[in-house]
């Protein structure tokens, strides 16, 4: 996430959030009470003395709202803040209705505490701003994927064909040339600053690929080759992720850090030990004294769990320094998170 000091006021800040890990971010530093800011579009009708009002027309305008209600829509990426407009850019958009922004990756937002922020809420957006993004590479001579993970969410781009005998779907040119060229370009397309190419798959084409990056306009001292992982497409990218060669090659990051956490876990259940708590009835009576170290949650929890009371939980343990990571529940980690109940914490001490 971008996050820069606003020129609306001293308690102002733009935000950009750049994945879904944003979104929820933001779900947890808005507040009741604060103040959103951003460029949406309203329907303003037009009404006459002797006829019916028009269809409207939908107009650009900047609103201020005084948010009172937050909302995250997981399944579309999407934050929807409510709350009643009370500054606006066009005459023609009253003040004192009712407006809904809906903030997705992208979008600019500018958020007014009216107060100094709170070093919570400073923690969790720097923190979102931090994170460091992989390029996965899964590569034979007949196929490839590209994904992109960033935190704990994992973004896959289709498979790409070289035409090579025995896929369905043959380009036009089959040669190697033009397929590393046509993957390269997935790869550039996606590829910010910073972020870091892992290539890997079965044979030798994985470093043929890699010896190609050069010529193909990509950052080759940013790229390694991962051994160990002998499949390409969409499924050699979930084998990665599975594979010990992830926690090696991705060793800084939440994606692995998470793993290696729920590793812990589950040795701590098959050796009988108390250290851990499933579920939110339990980690809240963890929270309430303190005894939490660190909190992994897939977005599966809010099917059983109140959004807000999720996030005062959160909130709460990150105010005495515990760790929390949400993970997607599409992926493997997601999946291992919401079958212990779409929420784990480890802790600091036994309670029974």
């Amino acid at each position: 996430m971008i996050v820069k000091q606003s020129d609306h006021s001293a308690n102002a800040l733009l935000v950009i959030p750049e994945d879904a890990d944003d979104l929820f971010t933001l779900r947890r530093v808005i507040a009741p009470g604060d103040y959103a800011i951003a460029d949406t579009t309203r329907v303003v009708k037009q009404e006459s003395d002797y006829g019916r009002p028009d269809r409207g027309e939908r107009i650009k305008v900047r609103l201020t709202i005084r948010v009172d209600r937050i909302e995250l829509d997981a399944s579309v990426d999407r934050l929807r803040i409510s709350g009643t407009i009370t500054h606006t850019s066009n005459e023609l958009v009253s003040k004192g209705v009712h407006h809904a922004l809906s903030v997705q990756a992208g979008d600019i937002l500018t958020i007014d505490k009216g107060r100094k922020w709170q070093d919570v809420e400073l923690k969790l957006l720097k923190r979102s701003g931090d994170g460091s993004s992989f390029i996965l590479v899964a590569i034979d001579t007949q196929e490839a994927a590209v994904a992109k993970v960033t935190g704990t969410h994992v973004k896959i781009i289709p498979n790409i064909y070289s035409g090579q005998q025995g896929k369905r779907y043959p380009t036009k040119n089959p040669s190697l040339d033009s397929f590393f060229a046509d993957t390269a370009k997935t790869v550039g397309s996606v590829l910010s600053e910073g972020d870091r190419i892992i290539v890997f798959g079965p044979g030798e084409t994985r470093r043929r690929f890699y010896n190609a990056l050069d010529r193909n306009g990509l950052p080759k001292e940013r790229a390694q080759v991962v051994d160990g992982v002998d499949v390409a497409g969409e499924d050699g990218v979930f084998v990665f992720l599975r594979s010990p060669a992830m926690k090696d090659a991705m060793s800084a990051s939440k994606l692995a850090t998470v793993s290696a956490m729920l590793d812990q876990v589950m040795l701590m259940v098959n050796r009988g030990e108390n250290k851990y708590a499933v579920g939110l009835k339990d980690i809240t009576e963890a929270a309430n004294i303190k005894a939490i170290e660190a909190i992994i949650f897939s977005d599966s929890v809010f099917k059983t769990a109140e959004e807000d009371a999720v996030v005062k939980l959160l909130n709460s343990v990150e105010s005495y320094g515990a760790r929390t990571y949400a993970v997607d529940s599409s992926t493997d980690i997601g999946l291992r998170v919401s079958l212990l109940g779409g929420m784990v914490a480890l802790l600091r001490y036994a309670m029974r």
